[in-house]
């Protein structure tokens, strides 16, 4: 008991402790969220879909893959999470005459964040001397992988539905785990009214 009044009487520690706690759990976090927003027309009866396939001409992703007649390691990615979500939600992929037809792209690109905090640090606290930091707004560089999932109506030849997911990314492509968790997340949108959205 003497040894922590001891401690909390050292205003030093006290502050680290507090900043300790503060920060740790953002600091831990190594995955980031992913913003997903979707539209669709109102109109379309989305249970009654049931087989679907990819669009036919689906446009090239980021790297190139299917423009220059392979696939690149993004589209099989992208394939793969599409087909294991659409899986799931008990849809059935088909060769010939699919209900709906699925075509994606996706994108990396360079983005800036300004803190709106004048403290280096993202919150509003003015620990430090004299307010330390006060006035300066950090400029965060990042990349925001982008990806675009429509689901078009086959019979219609119309855009039935589009969704929309952007995460901060690594590097310059989307690695595996961070496909996934993209495509997850604006599939767990699909179909409009499911319990995922409620």
């Amino acid at each position: 008991m003497n040894f922590t009044l001891r401690f909390l009487g050292r205003p030093t520690l006290l502050l680290a402790a507090g900043l300790v706690l503060l920060l740790g759990p953002s600091g831990c976090t190594t995955a980031s969220r992913v913003g997903v927003t979707n539209d669709f027309d109102h109109a379309v009866n989305f249970r009654a879909y049931k087989t679907w396939a990819w669009y036919p001409q689906q446009p090239r992703d980021a790297e190139s893959g299917p423009a220059k007649g392979y696939e690149s390691f993004l589209d099989k990615r992208m394939r793969a999470s599409v087909a294991s979500e659409m899986t799931q939600k008990g849809l059935t992929e088909v060769t010939t005459a699919p209900d709906i037809y699925v075509a994606y792209s996706a994108r990396v690109e360079d983005k800036q964040q300004v803190s709106p905090y004048g403290n280096g640090f993202g919150y509003p606290y003015g620990y430090g001397y004299g307010g330390f930091g006060r006035g300066y707004s950090p400029v965060t560089q990042y990349k925001a992988g982008t990806v675009v999932i429509d689901i078009i109506d086959a019979r219609r030849k119309e855009l039935a539905w589009r969704g929309t997911g952007q995460a901060q990314v690594n590097q310059n492509t989307i690695d595996e785990a961070e496909t996934h968790r993209i495509v997850n997340g604006i599939l767990s949108t699909y179909p409009p009214g499911s319990a995922a959205q409620r």
